[in-house]
């Protein structure tokens, strides 16, 4: 039997197509009483539409450490590559979800 204190390590596999991964600059982030949806789109300069390439739907609480990640991975990106820049504004959330446009 394992030792039930030990750490598991899981495996984790991607597929080819998965890791190409997909080029996203623009994300709307929104939610409801149980669950996040992230939102990764791709929208081209003058163009009227965007069309989001990939959807990602999490509890509360894994988006929680979701954002602590990346926090701590933006921290140590700014250490070693300087600040990051950001212009614009946040967007209005839509009427079915609480969230943001980025």
């Amino acid at each position: 039997m394992p030792n039930a204190g030990a750490p598991t390590q899981v495996q984790v596999e991607v597929d080819e197509a998965t890791a190409q991964g997909v080029y996203s600059n623009m994300a709307i982030v929104a939610h409801t009483e149980t669950e996040f949806v992230f939102d990764f789109v791709f929208i081209q300069p003058q163009a009227p539409k965007a069309k989001v390439r990939a959807r990602i739907v999490t509890s509360p609480s894994h988006a929680k450490r979701f954002l602590a990640a990346l926090q701590d991975n933006l921290r140590r990106y700014e250490e070693k590559c300087g600040q990051i820049r950001i212009t614009g504004e946040a967007g209005k959330p839509n009427d079915r979800y609480e969230g943001h446009y980025l």
